[in-house]
């Protein structure tokens, strides 16, 4: 061990076990998020699937929002969306509002699809909190909500 590490306060310790256990999460969840996309369907990106993810949860939008949103170029959004519309998961429609612009959206098969290979993520999910009483799990629910910053 070096001096630095014997230095530490509990606190900063404590910290430091935190940011493991958030580093084991974000890690344990990227692993869950490309099998999910493996089941989904195993030829496409797990990429592919963050774009079907997102217009699984918040519906039609435009390419550009799309790419804002999900934190991709706007080429490589534009060449999986072609991907996923090629194999008939997404669609292109007429905007709502204004009818030259295009919004892109999930087709019946791509969100069936999309409901199946979460089926397998939600199950991984729920072996891991099944042995929880339902006071642990609000508790916990509590906390990631508080650390996530959204309002109780």
């Amino acid at each position: 061990m070096n001096e630095d590490h014997l230095k530490q306060t509990p606190r900063t310790q404590l910290e430091l076990k935190l940011g493991e256990q958030i580093n084991a999460l974000i890690t344990s969840s990227h692993a869950l998020n490309v099998k999910t996309a493996a089941i989904f369907d195993p030829t496409l990106q797990p990429a592919a699937f963050h774009i079907v993810r997102w217009l699984y949860a918040y519906g039609p939008t435009s390419a550009a929002k799309l790419a804002e949103a999900t934190a991709m170029d706007r080429s490589s959004v534009s060449r999986l969306v072609k991907q996923l519309e090629h194999l008939g998961y997404v669609m292109r429609e007429s905007s709502p509002n204004d009818r030259r612009g295009i919004f892109l959206s999930l087709t019946d098969k791509g969100r069936q699809q999309t409901i199946d290979a979460l089926k397998e993520k939600e199950f991984a999910y729920y072996e891991r909190i099944s042995r929880w009483n339902d006071e642990q799990l609000e508790h916990f629910i509590d906390l990631l909500k508080e650390f996530n910053g959204v309002d109780l």
